[in-house]
């Protein structure tokens, strides 16, 4: 008889993260000019979709940054400075899209509505032990890396989209990429006490919990947007179903990486996709990770 296989539930003592790996900080600037309101090409589901992911990213991304920063004591230098980095690449982005749902409010969106729950939501956090908040910026990053993963690979997420519009997103996706490991490797240092089992329970839980709410919010955020363009009921919602799971179906496309996460021994850097980051490098002019 075959003796019982344990498994390992946390396999690697060091992380994947690739040694060469440079996190570069972009400092571009977008959408400081009129766009056209559906700049989706006229399309409106995209345009809710993505306004609705704008809308929660200037708090969104705070939250990540201080949910890292309260476990970086006691860091390596690697992993010290790649937090450094992916701190200003987050503030970045924050920025970026400031701008950008100030111009969706000048089309008349109501993004503040957005802005509001999400701030709400997050107060809740506050008296929250410190590694729960990593633990869901943990979850919350691997969909920002699925999703930025997936709009670098299929061109057909922008190629009609409003070409700054489409710049900014795609500079988004490429430090999304780049700093995928961050916030995990953060959880490994902060929890290398945790015993293998403990640490993977307590991830994959949070992710269930981030995607039901994610996942619930977003649609529902959708929706509302959809209904101040006069699209509502099951207009709205199959045209939004379509868009998410058939064409182009981004939530489609990333049901394998999201799954991935579920497995002993995860790291997002299983799959190493710096070539999607090579192949835009040359729409800015500071991405200066070099091509092999």
């Amino acid at each position: 008889m075959n003796a019982p296989v344990q498994i390992d539930l946390d396999r690697r003592e060091s992380a994947p993260t690739p040694s060469d790996l440079d996190i570069t900080v972009r400092d571009e600037r977008f959408n400081r000019n009129t766009t056209p309101n559906r700049w989706w090409a006229g399309e409106p589901f995209g345009t809710a979709w993505h306004n609705a992911l704008s809308a929660t990213f200037p708090r969104g991304e705070a939250f990540f940054i201080e949910a890292v920063k309260a476990h970086r004591e006691g860091a390596g230098p690697k992993l010290d400075a790649e937090i450094r980095a992916f701190v200003r690449q987050e503030i970045n982005h924050t920025r970026e899209h400031i701008a950008f749902n100030k111009l969706a409010e000048s089309h008349g969106y109501d993004i503040k509505t957005i802005d509001k729950r999400v701030e709400e939501m997050l107060a809740l956090t506050k008296d929250r032990p410190a590694i729960v908040n990593l633990a869901a910026t943990l979850a919350l990053e691997h969909y920002t890396a699925m999703m930025a993963h997936e709009f670098l690979a299929n061109p057909k997420h922008f190629d009609k989209a409003d070409p700054e519009v489409r710049a900014m997103w795609k500079w988004h996706a490429i430090e999304e990429v780049e700093h995928k490991g961050v916030a995990f490797d953060t959880w490994n240092h902060a929890t290398q006490g945790w015993t293998p089992w403990r640490r993977w329970k307590v991830r994959n839980l949070m992710m269930l919990i981030v995607s039901v709410n994610f996942l619930r919010n977003r649609w529902q955020d959708s929706l509302n947007l959809l209904a101040q363009d006069g699209i509502t009921g099951s207009k709205a919602r199959l045209g939004l179903l379509r868009y998410l799971l058939w064409s182009p179906g981004v939530l489609r496309r990333i049901f394998p990486a999201w799954l991935a996460y579920f497995k002993p021994g995860f790291h997002p850097w299983d799959h190493d996709d710096r070539a999607l980051i090579r192949k835009f490098e040359g729409e800015f002019s500071d991405a200066l990770m070099p091509a092999e």
